[in-house]
Protein backbone atom coordinates (compact mmCIF):
# COMPACT_ATOMS: atom_id res chain seq x y z
CA UNK A 1 0.00 0.00 0.00
CA UNK A 2 3.14 2.38 0.62
CA UNK A 3 6.17 1.14 -0.34
CA UNK A 4 6.76 1.49 -4.88
CA UNK A 5 9.65 -0.05 -6.55
CA UNK A 6 12.05 2.49 -4.44
CA UNK A 7 10.79 2.91 -1.18
CA UNK A 8 8.19 5.00 0.20
CA UNK A 9 8.19 8.06 -2.21
CA UNK A 10 5.31 11.45 -2.02
CA UNK A 11 4.90 14.76 -2.40
CA UNK A 12 5.31 15.96 1.18
CA UNK A 13 2.75 16.67 3.49
CA UNK A 14 0.04 15.29 0.95
CA UNK A 15 0.45 11.57 0.36
CA UNK A 16 3.76 11.57 2.49
CA UNK A 17 3.23 12.57 6.20
CA UNK A 18 5.43 12.92 9.41
CA UNK A 19 2.74 10.57 10.95
CA UNK A 20 3.51 8.14 8.00
CA UNK A 21 7.35 8.69 9.10
CA UNK A 22 6.91 7.96 12.72
CA UNK A 23 4.89 4.90 12.15
CA UNK A 24 8.02 3.59 9.80
CA UNK A 25 10.39 3.91 12.58
CA UNK A 26 8.07 2.54 15.15
CA UNK A 27 7.15 -0.54 12.66
CA UNK A 28 10.93 -1.10 12.53
CA UNK A 29 10.67 -1.71 16.54
CA UNK A 30 8.20 -4.31 15.81
CA UNK A 31 9.71 -6.56 13.81
CA UNK A 32 13.28 -6.05 15.80
CA UNK A 33 13.28 -5.20 19.86
CA UNK A 34 15.43 -2.46 20.25
CA UNK A 35 17.16 -2.12 16.89
CA UNK A 36 19.94 -0.09 15.87
CA UNK A 37 19.46 2.19 13.38
CA UNK A 38 21.14 4.97 11.05
CA UNK A 39 19.26 7.97 9.32
CA UNK A 40 20.71 10.05 6.90
CA UNK A 41 19.20 12.36 4.53
CA UNK A 42 19.61 14.39 1.07
CA UNK A 43 19.18 18.28 0.84
CA UNK A 44 15.40 18.85 0.89
CA UNK A 45 13.85 21.28 2.98
CA UNK A 46 11.51 18.49 4.46
CA UNK A 47 14.46 16.51 5.04
CA UNK A 48 14.69 17.39 8.55
CA UNK A 49 11.32 16.81 10.11
CA UNK A 50 10.85 13.39 8.11
CA UNK A 51 14.29 12.01 9.48
CA UNK A 52 13.23 13.07 12.82
CA UNK A 53 9.75 11.59 12.75
CA UNK A 54 10.76 8.07 11.39
CA UNK A 55 13.73 9.05 14.36
CA UNK A 56 10.83 9.50 16.62
CA UNK A 57 9.20 6.37 15.58
CA UNK A 58 12.25 4.61 16.19
CA UNK A 59 12.99 5.69 19.96
CA UNK A 60 9.16 5.28 21.11
CA UNK A 61 9.37 2.14 20.34
CA UNK A 62 13.05 1.24 22.23
CA UNK A 63 15.29 1.46 19.56
CA UNK A 64 18.48 3.97 19.26
CA UNK A 65 19.11 6.32 16.50
CA UNK A 66 22.55 7.76 14.40
CA UNK A 67 21.06 10.49 12.39
CA UNK A 68 24.50 11.69 9.71
CA UNK A 69 22.27 14.07 8.48
CA UNK A 70 22.83 14.61 4.67
CA UNK A 71 24.39 11.85 2.47
CA UNK A 72 24.44 9.82 -0.71
CA UNK A 73 21.83 7.01 -0.26
CA UNK A 74 24.76 4.64 -0.99
CA UNK A 75 26.51 6.20 2.23
CA UNK A 76 23.74 5.01 4.26
CA UNK A 77 23.98 1.20 2.77
CA UNK A 78 27.26 1.11 3.28
CA UNK A 79 27.22 2.20 6.87
CA UNK A 80 24.50 -0.27 7.61
CA UNK A 81 26.72 -3.29 8.50
CA UNK A 82 26.67 -1.84 12.33
CA UNK A 83 23.29 -1.41 12.71
CA UNK A 84 20.20 -3.33 12.14
CA UNK A 85 18.95 -1.06 9.97
CA UNK A 86 19.80 2.00 7.40
CA UNK A 87 16.76 4.52 6.88
CA UNK A 88 17.42 7.54 3.88
CA UNK A 89 15.23 10.42 3.60
CA UNK A 90 15.26 11.44 -0.03
CA UNK A 91 13.29 10.90 -3.10
CA UNK A 92 16.15 10.64 -5.40
CA UNK A 93 15.06 12.43 -9.04
CA UNK A 94 11.78 14.03 -8.27
CA UNK A 95 11.37 17.41 -7.67
CA UNK A 96 11.34 19.55 -4.42
CA UNK A 97 7.86 19.06 -3.09
CA UNK A 98 8.70 15.55 -3.39
CA UNK A 99 10.56 12.97 -0.70
CA UNK A 100 10.50 9.35 0.57
CA UNK A 101 11.59 6.83 3.05
CA UNK A 102 14.57 3.98 1.93
CA UNK A 103 15.05 1.00 4.08
CA UNK A 104 17.96 -1.02 4.29
CA UNK A 105 18.66 -4.31 6.30
CA UNK A 106 22.07 -4.90 7.84
CA UNK A 107 23.22 -5.77 4.92
CA UNK A 108 23.12 -2.29 3.55
CA UNK A 109 20.34 -3.66 0.74
CA UNK A 110 17.17 -2.39 0.27
CA UNK A 111 14.13 -4.99 1.77
CA UNK A 112 12.37 -6.91 -0.68
CA UNK A 113 9.10 -6.82 -1.45
CA UNK A 114 7.61 -9.16 1.15
CA UNK A 115 9.78 -7.62 3.81
CA UNK A 116 8.04 -4.42 2.57
CA UNK A 117 4.90 -5.86 2.76
CA UNK A 118 5.35 -6.99 6.36
CA UNK A 119 6.41 -3.61 7.06
CA UNK A 120 3.66 -2.87 6.51
CA UNK A 121 1.08 -4.43 8.77
CA UNK A 122 2.55 -2.71 11.56
CA UNK A 123 1.96 1.06 10.43
CA UNK A 124 -1.71 0.78 11.81
CA UNK A 125 -1.33 -1.30 14.61
CA UNK A 126 -0.87 -0.09 18.12
CA UNK A 127 2.49 1.47 18.90
CA UNK A 128 5.55 -0.30 20.63
CA UNK A 129 6.07 1.78 23.55
CA UNK A 130 9.30 2.24 25.35
CA UNK A 131 12.60 4.21 25.76
CA UNK A 132 15.23 4.98 23.16
CA UNK A 133 18.48 7.04 21.94
CA UNK A 134 18.64 9.51 19.21
CA UNK A 135 22.04 11.12 18.85
CA UNK A 136 23.41 12.82 15.78
CA UNK A 137 27.10 11.70 14.27
CA UNK A 138 28.20 13.61 11.05
CA UNK A 139 31.45 12.49 12.04
CA UNK A 140 30.68 8.57 10.26
CA UNK A 141 30.36 9.84 6.91
CA UNK A 142 34.43 10.08 7.11
CA UNK A 143 33.88 6.07 6.59
CA UNK A 144 32.37 6.14 3.61
CA UNK A 145 34.45 8.78 2.02
CA UNK A 146 37.48 6.49 3.21
CA UNK A 147 35.62 3.99 1.40
CA UNK A 148 35.38 5.29 -1.88
CA UNK A 149 38.88 6.82 -1.95
CA UNK A 150 40.28 3.32 -1.50
CA UNK A 151 38.19 1.37 -4.23
CA UNK A 152 40.61 2.53 -6.64
CA UNK A 153 44.65 2.06 -6.96
CA UNK A 154 44.68 5.26 -9.80
CA UNK A 155 45.23 8.70 -9.35
CA UNK A 156 43.96 11.02 -11.06
CA UNK A 157 46.45 13.77 -11.79
CA UNK A 158 45.90 15.72 -14.65
CA UNK A 159 42.25 14.28 -15.19
CA UNK A 160 39.74 17.49 -15.81
CA UNK A 161 36.32 16.30 -13.98
CA UNK A 162 32.78 18.06 -13.98
CA UNK A 163 30.20 17.81 -11.42
CA UNK A 164 26.59 18.35 -11.67
CA UNK A 165 25.41 16.72 -8.23
CA UNK A 166 21.77 18.51 -8.59
CA UNK A 167 21.64 20.39 -5.43
CA UNK A 168 21.56 17.22 -3.36
CA UNK A 169 23.28 14.87 -1.22
CA UNK A 170 26.52 14.45 -3.46
CA UNK A 171 26.77 18.39 -2.93
CA UNK A 172 30.00 18.61 -0.63
CA UNK A 173 31.64 14.63 -0.76
CA UNK A 174 31.62 14.31 -4.32
CA UNK A 175 33.71 17.19 -5.42
CA UNK A 176 36.19 16.15 -1.97
CA UNK A 177 36.58 12.68 -3.08
CA UNK A 178 37.83 13.50 -6.81
CA UNK A 179 39.87 16.10 -5.72
CA UNK A 180 41.31 14.02 -3.28
CA UNK A 181 42.25 11.77 -6.29
CA UNK A 182 44.07 14.57 -7.97
CA UNK A 183 41.63 15.68 -10.63
CA UNK A 184 41.29 19.14 -11.51
CA UNK A 185 37.52 19.73 -10.44
CA UNK A 186 34.43 22.18 -11.66
CA UNK A 187 31.39 22.05 -10.23
CA UNK A 188 27.46 22.75 -11.04
CA UNK A 189 24.39 22.58 -9.12
CA UNK A 190 26.75 21.75 -5.99
CA UNK A 191 25.40 23.54 -3.29
CA UNK A 192 23.13 22.73 -0.41
CA UNK A 193 19.90 23.82 -1.96
CA UNK A 194 17.26 21.61 -1.22
CA UNK A 195 14.29 23.95 -2.37
CA UNK A 196 16.45 23.97 -5.86
CA UNK A 197 17.01 19.98 -6.03
CA UNK A 198 16.72 18.64 -9.39
CA UNK A 199 15.93 21.96 -10.79
CA UNK A 200 17.23 22.17 -13.94
CA UNK A 201 20.16 19.77 -12.96
CA UNK A 202 21.14 16.77 -11.87
CA UNK A 203 20.55 13.33 -14.19
CA UNK A 204 17.42 14.25 -15.94
CA UNK A 205 18.91 18.07 -16.72
CA UNK A 206 22.59 17.27 -17.67
CA UNK A 207 22.62 20.77 -20.38
CA UNK A 208 24.67 22.56 -17.84
CA UNK A 209 26.86 19.70 -17.45
CA UNK A 210 27.65 19.68 -21.24
CA UNK A 211 27.76 23.56 -21.05
CA UNK A 212 30.69 23.17 -18.16
CA UNK A 213 32.25 19.99 -20.26
CA UNK A 214 32.76 21.94 -22.76
CA UNK A 215 33.95 25.12 -21.37
CA UNK A 216 36.31 23.89 -19.17
CA UNK A 217 37.53 21.52 -22.04
CA UNK A 218 37.14 18.59 -19.55
CA UNK A 219 37.71 14.56 -19.94
CA UNK A 220 34.54 14.19 -18.45
CA UNK A 221 31.64 14.81 -16.76
CA UNK A 222 29.28 13.37 -14.53
CA UNK A 223 25.23 14.42 -13.34
CA UNK A 224 24.31 12.82 -10.32
CA UNK A 225 20.44 12.87 -8.81
CA UNK A 226 19.26 14.18 -5.47
CA UNK A 227 20.38 11.00 -3.59
CA UNK A 228 23.61 9.98 -6.11
CA UNK A 229 22.34 6.62 -6.54
CA UNK A 230 22.04 7.34 -10.10
CA UNK A 231 24.54 8.70 -12.55
CA UNK A 232 24.65 9.84 -16.19
CA UNK A 233 27.74 10.52 -18.33
CA UNK A 234 28.99 13.25 -20.73
CA UNK A 235 32.53 13.01 -22.26
CA UNK A 236 34.72 15.57 -23.68
CA UNK A 237 32.52 16.20 -27.02
CA UNK A 238 29.39 16.41 -24.84
CA UNK A 239 27.71 13.53 -25.83
CA UNK A 240 25.05 11.67 -23.27
CA UNK A 241 25.83 8.44 -21.95
CA UNK A 242 23.13 6.94 -20.02
CA UNK A 243 22.76 4.19 -17.59
CA UNK A 244 23.07 1.63 -20.97
CA UNK A 245 25.98 3.36 -22.65
CA UNK A 246 27.47 3.10 -18.85
CA UNK A 247 26.74 -0.59 -18.53
CA UNK A 248 28.21 -1.65 -22.18
CA UNK A 249 31.70 0.40 -20.79
CA UNK A 250 32.04 -0.93 -18.06
CA UNK A 251 31.03 -4.01 -18.74
CA UNK A 252 33.79 -4.59 -21.84
CA UNK A 253 36.03 -2.96 -18.93
CA UNK A 254 36.20 -5.01 -16.28
CA UNK A 255 35.91 -8.69 -19.00
CA UNK A 256 38.70 -7.26 -20.66
CA UNK A 257 40.94 -7.20 -16.82
CA UNK A 258 38.98 -10.87 -16.25
CA UNK A 259 37.40 -9.27 -13.58
CA UNK A 260 33.19 -9.40 -14.95
CA UNK A 261 31.82 -12.06 -13.07
CA UNK A 262 30.48 -15.07 -15.57
CA UNK A 263 30.94 -12.94 -18.45
CA UNK A 264 27.42 -11.60 -17.26
CA UNK A 265 25.61 -8.88 -16.62
CA UNK A 266 22.13 -7.41 -15.24
CA UNK A 267 20.04 -5.01 -17.15
CA UNK A 268 16.36 -4.53 -17.34
CA UNK A 269 13.55 -4.50 -19.53
CA UNK A 270 14.07 -1.27 -20.43
CA UNK A 271 17.57 -1.53 -21.63
CA UNK A 272 17.90 -1.02 -25.26
CA UNK A 273 18.05 -4.51 -27.33
CA UNK A 274 21.00 -3.02 -29.35
CA UNK A 275 23.82 -2.89 -25.65
CA UNK A 276 22.06 -6.49 -25.52
CA UNK A 277 23.86 -7.41 -29.49
CA UNK A 278 26.73 -5.40 -28.68
CA UNK A 279 27.45 -7.44 -25.27
CA UNK A 280 27.22 -10.82 -26.84
CA UNK A 281 29.88 -9.85 -30.07
CA UNK A 282 32.03 -9.39 -27.11
CA UNK A 283 30.76 -12.71 -25.48
CA UNK A 284 29.04 -10.98 -22.69
CA UNK A 285 25.54 -12.53 -21.44
CA UNK A 286 22.67 -9.70 -20.54
CA UNK A 287 20.16 -11.02 -18.14
CA UNK A 288 17.12 -8.38 -18.04
CA UNK A 289 14.76 -8.32 -14.88
CA UNK A 290 12.01 -5.51 -14.24
CA UNK A 291 12.51 -2.09 -14.04
CA UNK A 292 13.78 -1.65 -10.50
CA UNK A 293 17.20 -1.46 -9.17
CA UNK A 294 16.05 -3.82 -6.50
CA UNK A 295 15.41 -6.27 -8.87
CA UNK A 296 18.41 -6.14 -10.36
CA UNK A 297 20.52 -6.54 -7.62
CA UNK A 298 18.23 -9.44 -6.28
CA UNK A 299 18.86 -10.83 -9.39
CA UNK A 300 22.60 -9.92 -9.23
CA UNK A 301 22.74 -11.23 -5.75
CA UNK A 302 21.03 -14.50 -7.00
CA UNK A 303 23.67 -15.93 -9.84
CA UNK A 304 26.40 -14.00 -7.51
CA UNK A 305 27.15 -11.39 -10.77
CA UNK A 306 29.22 -8.93 -10.00
CA UNK A 307 27.85 -5.58 -12.46
CA UNK A 308 24.15 -4.45 -13.19
CA UNK A 309 22.50 -1.57 -13.87
CA UNK A 310 19.67 0.13 -15.45
CA UNK A 311 19.06 2.93 -18.36
CA UNK A 312 17.90 5.77 -16.15
CA UNK A 313 21.59 5.59 -14.09
CA UNK A 314 21.12 2.99 -11.13
CA UNK A 315 24.81 1.25 -11.88
CA UNK A 316 25.61 -1.24 -9.07
CA UNK A 317 29.15 -2.64 -8.75
CA UNK A 318 28.46 -5.49 -6.48
CA UNK A 319 32.38 -5.87 -5.81
CA UNK A 320 32.13 -2.74 -3.67
CA UNK A 321 28.35 -1.56 -2.91
CA UNK A 322 25.35 -3.35 -2.25
CA UNK A 323 23.07 -0.44 -4.01
CA UNK A 324 23.55 1.76 -7.00
CA UNK A 325 26.25 4.20 -6.40
CA UNK A 326 26.93 7.51 -8.41
CA UNK A 327 30.01 8.84 -6.94
CA UNK A 328 31.56 5.14 -7.08
CA UNK A 329 30.52 4.52 -10.76
CA UNK A 330 31.94 8.08 -11.61
CA UNK A 331 35.66 6.56 -9.70
CA UNK A 332 35.39 3.46 -12.10
CA UNK A 333 34.64 5.72 -15.16
CA UNK A 334 37.81 8.01 -14.66
CA UNK A 335 40.09 4.72 -14.59
CA UNK A 336 38.33 3.80 -18.15
CA UNK A 337 38.58 7.61 -19.01
CA UNK A 338 42.38 7.50 -17.62
CA UNK A 339 43.06 4.24 -19.15
CA UNK A 340 41.95 5.99 -23.04
CA UNK A 341 39.24 2.76 -23.06
CA UNK A 342 36.22 5.26 -22.62
CA UNK A 343 34.36 4.05 -25.98
CA UNK A 344 30.86 3.44 -27.20
CA UNK A 345 31.05 1.48 -30.31
CA UNK A 346 27.48 -0.24 -29.94
CA UNK A 347 24.46 0.01 -32.31
CA UNK A 348 21.19 1.41 -30.09
CA UNK A 349 18.07 0.08 -31.73
CA UNK A 350 15.83 3.50 -32.02
CA UNK A 351 13.80 3.85 -29.07
CA UNK A 352 11.31 6.22 -28.01
CA UNK A 353 10.44 7.01 -24.40
CA UNK A 354 7.33 9.09 -23.02
CA UNK A 355 5.98 9.74 -19.75
CA UNK A 356 2.10 10.35 -18.94
CA UNK A 357 0.82 12.39 -15.86
CA UNK A 358 -2.16 10.09 -14.67
CA UNK A 359 -4.65 10.03 -11.68
CA UNK A 360 -5.00 6.45 -11.44
CA UNK A 361 -2.25 4.33 -12.62
CA UNK A 362 -3.44 1.23 -12.01
CA UNK A 363 -6.78 1.73 -13.35
CA UNK A 364 -5.24 3.28 -16.95
CA UNK A 365 -2.65 0.02 -16.62
CA UNK A 366 -5.18 -2.25 -16.46
CA UNK A 367 -7.56 -0.82 -18.77
CA UNK A 368 -8.92 -3.11 -21.79
CA UNK A 369 -8.21 -0.80 -24.85
CA UNK A 370 -4.92 0.01 -24.06
CA UNK A 371 -3.55 -4.05 -23.33
CA UNK A 372 -4.95 -4.45 -26.78
CA UNK A 373 -3.92 -1.85 -28.44
CA UNK A 374 0.18 -2.69 -26.99
CA UNK A 375 -0.95 -6.16 -28.06
CA UNK A 376 -1.59 -4.97 -31.71
CA UNK A 377 1.30 -3.02 -31.67
CA UNK A 378 3.96 -5.57 -30.44
CA UNK A 379 2.77 -8.47 -32.67
CA UNK A 380 3.10 -5.99 -35.98
CA UNK A 381 7.18 -4.94 -34.18
CA UNK A 382 8.22 -8.61 -33.66
CA UNK A 383 11.16 -9.84 -34.50
CA UNK A 384 12.30 -6.31 -35.13
CA UNK A 385 11.09 -4.17 -32.20
CA UNK A 386 9.00 -3.87 -28.85
CA UNK A 387 7.14 -2.11 -26.44
CA UNK A 388 7.16 -1.45 -22.74
CA UNK A 389 3.94 0.04 -21.23
CA UNK A 390 4.25 0.05 -17.35
CA UNK A 391 3.30 1.98 -14.32
CA UNK A 392 5.84 4.01 -12.50
CA UNK A 393 7.22 2.81 -8.87
CA UNK A 394 7.59 6.44 -8.04
CA UNK A 395 5.45 8.50 -9.75
CA UNK A 396 1.63 8.58 -10.71
CA UNK A 397 2.54 8.33 -14.62
CA UNK A 398 2.76 5.13 -16.74
CA UNK A 399 6.49 5.12 -18.94
CA UNK A 400 5.94 4.12 -22.46
CA UNK A 401 8.84 2.69 -24.33
CA UNK A 402 8.67 1.77 -27.94
CA UNK A 403 11.52 0.50 -29.76
CA UNK A 404 11.18 0.50 -33.86
CA UNK A 405 13.35 0.00 -37.18
CA UNK A 406 13.30 3.73 -37.24
CA UNK A 407 12.98 6.82 -34.83
CA UNK A 408 10.32 8.13 -36.82
CA UNK A 409 8.28 4.89 -36.25
CA UNK A 410 9.04 4.54 -32.73
CA UNK A 411 8.10 7.85 -31.85
CA UNK A 412 5.21 7.67 -33.63
CA UNK A 413 3.51 4.50 -32.07
CA UNK A 414 4.41 6.02 -28.86
CA UNK A 415 2.30 8.55 -29.21
CA UNK A 416 -0.07 6.45 -30.73
CA UNK A 417 -0.04 4.96 -27.12
CA UNK A 418 -0.13 7.86 -25.17
CA UNK A 419 -3.73 9.11 -26.93
CA UNK A 420 -5.34 6.24 -26.07
CA UNK A 421 -3.86 6.73 -22.13
CA UNK A 422 -5.20 10.06 -22.17
CA UNK A 423 -8.68 9.14 -24.01
CA UNK A 424 -9.18 6.05 -21.64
Amino acid sequence: MYFGTDGIRGEYGKTLTHSLAFCVGNALTQIKKRPKVIVGTDTRTSRDILALSVSAGIVHGGGSVVNVKIIPTAGISFLCKDFDFGIIITASHNPPCYNGIKVFNSNGQKLSDSEEEYLEQFFSTTLALDSGIYREDESLKTKYVQHLLKSTDMKFDGLKVCIDASNGAAYKIAPKIFKELGATVYTTACHNRGNKINVGCGSLNIENLQTEVLKNKADIGFAFDGDADRIIAVNKNAEVFDGDKLLYILAKHLKKSNQLYADSVVGTSQTNRGIMEALNRHKINLIRTDVGDKYVIEAMEKMNLNLGGEQSGHIIIKNYAQTGDGILTAIKLCEVVAQNNFVFDAKLVPQANIDVLVKDKLKVINNENLKNLITKISNNLEPFGRVLVRASGTEDKIRIMVEAPNVDQAQSLALEIEKQIKEG
